[in-house]
């Protein structure tokens, strides 16, 4: 009866319109009254929660992906891109794609990388003859790579969720591969819609031009090289990696490209505390509903559940694929980690699943929740810096849908993807 209190007031207050983070403190509050247990328990999860050492990393790699964002880098990339991709039929499409796995490569968040390309490049298509609901779709589904492709803040939380020491190395490089395949995915629908609807070839700008583009990317690029390099050579702590990544992309903004001055410098810093506090309270809000979820044996119950229905692994996996693609509808990313690793990983562990390779298909299907409405922040985003309404975006994007989710099925069942090149490095 418990843990029903603990699911129907979570519903009632999220299909209400509560935020999330007070939707997950108030149903853990109401359920503690339930069981006559003193409510404050609920604020010390809470405080407990966040007061984690590795969760420090969050607000500097949150940090430095808006001086990025706010230092141009953004359009440094697309040049690059724009100079390597470019000559295909709706070359724009292969660049949007191609530029946000460079992006995601030095941000790690989703939301930075639909901003700063969508500012970019979606007046660029326009302009080109692109549709605008085009636009949107590519840039919005091409923004999640940012959060498999390290270095990503959501694989720290999943790390600080397992309970079990999960290796933020580990997770980070078990990434690349699988980001990659999904660029290349994405890449390929971007390609065939842009084929379909007739948009224009671009034309290869010469070496020359592709040469000082590189030149020009390379110092933010190196970013996401120091911090998995360094991570892996045990030169730093991942939190001591996030602190590295900020002090170096002040100085390659200030110093290097000379584009960051005191106003940028200083709505990154509003904008990172904004974000990092929106974080932190989901987190906190999180560990104390996710504690009371683990006292009221909730995995238990859904293991048995699940088991009762099938044993089989395969089928196992594509039921909590199932799961987890509907939640990530409904919530947002980070408040899902915490709720879904506890539940999920035990079970996914007991069937042979190794918790890396668990961490980055958890990481690819809660983010396409976030390009799937009612919630999607990041197709919301995407759409209203594209000045199209969300329900004509959601008309047309299903090829780039099928695209993610192709790549969710082969990083799901081929673990080798993301386990292989971890081994190498170890």
């Amino acid at each position: 009866m418990a843990l029903s209190v603990l699911l129907v007031s979570l519903g009632l207050f999220l299909a209400l319109g509560v935020p999330v983070a007070f939707s997950l403190l108030g149903a853990s509050v109401l359920t503690f009254f339930f069981l006559d247990v003193a409510p404050v328990i609920a604020v010390q999860q809470l405080a407990s929660g966040i007061n984690v050492f590795t969760l420090m990393a969050i607000p500097f790699f949150v940090f430095a992906g808006d001086l990025m964002y706010r230092a141009g880098i953004a359009e440094r990339l697309v040049r690059l891109a724009d100079a390597g991709l470019g000559r295909t039929q709706g070359g724009l499409g292969q660049v949007d794609v191609g530029a946000s796995m460079l992006f995601g490569a030095i941000s790690g968040s989703a939301v930075a990388s639909v901003s700063a390309l969508g500012s970019t490049l979606m007046p660029m298509m326009e302009e080109k003859g692109y549709d605008r609901d085009y636009a949107v779709n590519v840039t919005s589904t091409a923004a999640i790579l940012g959060l498999i492709i390290p270095p990503s803040h959501n694989m720290i939380i999943y790390a600080a969720a397992s309970g079990i020491g999960v290796s933020i190395g580990d997770l980070f490089v078990a990434g690349i591969v699988p980001g990659l395949l999904s660029g290349i995915l994405l890449g390929l629908a971007a390609w065939l819609v842009a084929k379909k609807r007739g948009y224009p070839r671009g034309t290869f700008p010469g070496w020359a031009v592709f040469g000082r583009a590189a030149v020009a990317a390379i110092p933010g690029l190196l970013t996401a090289l120091i911090i998995v390099v360094g991570i892996l050579a045990g030169v730093f702590t991942p939190t001591e990696s996030a602190a590295v990544a900020v002090g170096y992309t002040v100085i390659v903004a200030t110093l290097g490209y000379k584009s960051l001055g005191r106003e940028g410098f200083g709505l990154a810093v509003t904008g990172a505390v904004r974000t990092t506090s929106m974080i932190m309270l989901i987190i906190g809000s999180a560990a104390a509903f996710g504690w009371l979820l683990a006292l009221l044996e909730g995995p238990t119950r859904l293991a048995s559940l699940v088991t009762t229905i099938t044993d089989e692994p395969a089928f196992v996996l594509l039921l909590v694929l199932v799961v987890l693609l509907i939640l990530g509808t409904f919530m947002d990313m980070a408040p899902l980690i915490i709720i879904t690793t506890p539940i999920f990983l035990p079970m996914m562990m007991g069937l042979g699943m190794d918790p890396v390779h668990f961490g980055i298909v958890l990481m690819l299907a809660l983010g396409i929740g976030l390009v799937t409405p009612p919630v999607g922040a990041v197709l919301f985003v995407g759409a209203a810096i594209g000045k199209l309404r969300i329900e004509s975006a959601v008309k047309t994007i299903w090829p780039f849908y099928l695209a993610l989710i192709l790549a969710l099925l082969i990083t799901a069942y081929v673990p080798a993807l993301s386990l292989t090149l971890p081994a190498m490095l170890q």
